[in-house]
């Protein structure tokens, strides 16, 4: 077998190879995507739950969590409805008609930005940040805390290594997108 003849065929088993990976990649984010999609959809079993009971939509849900994280985090003065919808990953028209249903039951409300008055900030009333606190995020901690409460802390610490590692791995293609 000629130099070039050896070469080609180098050439061609790195592709079939590359293929094969390519194949077996595909497989893994289908499999990372079903199981996200499951631990997803059991989280928030609970929030499906209440909603059977006539309170709020697991989008509404969503939106309240997001402002009482950023409350959390130092944010006490709200989200705007940009910052909100990139929190939430929904469309900025879709965020603004669950803000105005949420406007109307009284739980949230526009607040003119005093860094900017061009700028509203979304901000959850005092009673609703008691009852997200005291209530509902322990209520939607509970099936996790039991999971962990079941894991050894060989898995625990395997779940937030992997998680961590996934995140990271996503940011980092998230970033390589944007700057090309």
């Amino acid at each position: 077998m000629t130099e070039q003849e050896r070469g080609t065929s180098a050439s061609a088993q790195g592709m079939h190879e590359a293929i094969a990976n390519d194949d077996a990649l595909l497989r893994e984010a289908a499999e990372v995507e079903q199981l996200l999609r499951v631990i997803r959809h059991e989280m928030l079993r609970v929030i499906r739950d209440d909603q059977s009971r006539g309170q709020l939509t697991p989008p509404q849900v969503q939106a309240m969590v997001a402002l009482f994280h950023a409350n959390q985090s130092g944010a006490s003065g709200g989200l705007t409805l940009k910052e909100l919808s990139e929190r939430m990953g929904l469309a900025h028209s879709t965020v603004s008609g669950i803000i105005d249903r949420l406007e109307r039951r009284g739980m949230v409300y526009r607040q003119v930005d005093p860094a900017d008055r061009r700028s509203t900030r979304i901000v959850m009333t005092e009673r609703v940040r008691a009852y997200i606190e005291q209530q509902l995020m322990p209520h939607l901690r509970d099936p996790l805390l039991a999971a962990l409460r079941r894991a050894t802390s060989e898995e625990r610490e395997a779940i937030l290594t992997g998680l961590s590692t996934l995140h990271r791995l996503l940011t980092q293609a998230q970033g390589e997108r944007n700057t090309h």
